[in-house]
């Protein structure tokens, strides 16, 4: 099975190991190239030994709504559980961004990471210093989303993500701010032992204590990632202490999304929590696969254009309203933001243009929410669009 495997060579994180399950990994064991050029499965781009220094400037592309997309960062720690993955650390605590439909021209630039973190992915990926990505230029890249802005009135549904396994939280960033200027409270859910390091509230940053452990079971992942966004939206949704704006939030409209191991864990959560009204998983191995009658609610699979026979078994057993779509041209981090950052360091891309990729998962998850938890009906999932060729109806 193909899935989660292709990525090409420069692309690959080395904690990926190149099993299935990973996440996207924005970074490279090889020098950039000067000239991007498409890559396919396994393939190695020559390393530069004498390549200049460059200039990395990140920017991710500005949402499309009417809103704003304003931020805040919460701490949270669950009392009645310990950490899953690193038991002595004590109870479990989970970094989230909260993005939400903000007044426009209110707060001010929200960094894309703290240096911590983006110091410890520089490191975990193994980033050269010739492509000029530093902790001040990852952490600086340009998201669109405003801390501290001012909120716009109403509440709004709520939307939990979950990145890929290794990948920290913010490589979802596009489609969290797209998602707030559209009417909807994000909260974007950070791993921690699962990836390059979240900052927690007491300051640290710590590494990934899974990630090389090749005893790791991705079922069990998947199970720990269920109650991390449990456990988030008891947070979220009971009282207003865990973060300032949480009257915002419309309890009864929950959905969740998550690429790669986190697309699987929105099936997961989905079965344990009958609050996450809607589920989209963005190519994504299923650990466990569903079975039958576990699921009678709506779901999205967006993936690659490959034949997954795990996919196909999954489809059988969704219950209720549900798609498949798959993207031409696409590789794994097509529904990141890691393509289109490797880009704007000079690594190699796939065919799909890398702000296509965040195009077509912005508007496909979008409609999808806008249905599922709007009721607002959109034409682009009835089927194929002139507008989007790269996108298949798979059923």
């Amino acid at each position: 099975m193909k899935r989660n495997r292709r990525i090409s060579a420069v692309a690959a994180l080395a904690l990926a190991a190149l099993v299935p399950g990973t996440g996207a990994g924005f970074a490279a064991t090889t020098t950039p190239s000067a000239t991007p050029v498409a890559t396919h499965t396994f393939d190695t781009a020559p390393a530069t030994a004498t390549a200049p220094t460059r200039t990395f400037h990140g920017a991710l592309p500005a949402p499309t709504g009417p809103y704003a997309a304003g931020e805040d960062i919460i701490h949270l720690t669950d009392a009645n559980r310990p950490d899953p993955w690193v038991p002595s650390s004590g109870p479990r605590q989970l970094t989230v961004t909260m993005v939400y439909p903000a007044v426009p021209g209110t707060g001010t630039p929200a960094p894309y990471m703290t240096l911590a973190e983006a110091a410890g992915h520089i490191q975990r990926a193994k980033i050269p210093a010739s492509s000029g990505i530093t902790p001040q230029t990852l952490s600086g890249v340009t998201t669109h989303a405003f801390d501290g802005a001012r909120p716009q009135r109403g509440k709004h549904p709520l939307v939990v993500l979950s990145p890929g396994f290794g990948d920290p939280r913010m490589v979802l960033t596009s489609l969290a701010t797209e998602l707030a200027s559209r009417g909807y409270v994000v909260a974007l859910v950070g791993p921690t032992h699962e990836d390059s390091g979240e900052t927690l509230a007491n300051g640290q940053t710590p590494p990934c204590a899974i990630c090389d452990d090749p005893k790791r079971d991705m079922n069990t992942v998947t199970a720990s990632r269920a109650l991390d966004m449990s456990f988030v939206i008891d947070q979220l949704t009971h009282g207003t202490t865990a973060w300032r704006l949480a009257h915002l939030i419309d309890k009864h409209e929950i959905g969740m999304a998550g690429h790669s191991i986190g697309g699987a864990a929105a099936v997961t959560t989905m079965i344990a929590d009958p609050r996450v009204r809607a589920g989209v998983n963005m190519d994504g191995t299923f650990y466990p696969a569903p079975k039958p009658g576990q699921i009678n609610r709506p779901f999205l699979m967006l993936g690659e254009a490959d034949d997954y026979t795990d996919w196909e078994h999954t489809w059988a057993a969704l219950g209720g309203y549900k798609k498949w779509l798959a993207v031409t041209g696409a590789n794994h981090p097509s529904f990141t933001d890691v393509d289109l950052l490797e880009q704007q360091a000079g690594f190699p891309t796939p065919p799909l243009d890398p702000e296509r990729g965040i195009v077509i998962t912005r508007e496909y998850v979008t409609a999808f929410f806008d249905r599922t938890l709007k009721g607002i009906h959109s034409p682009l999932l009835d089927g194929p669009s002139p507008n989007n060729p790269e996108v298949l109806f798979r059923h």
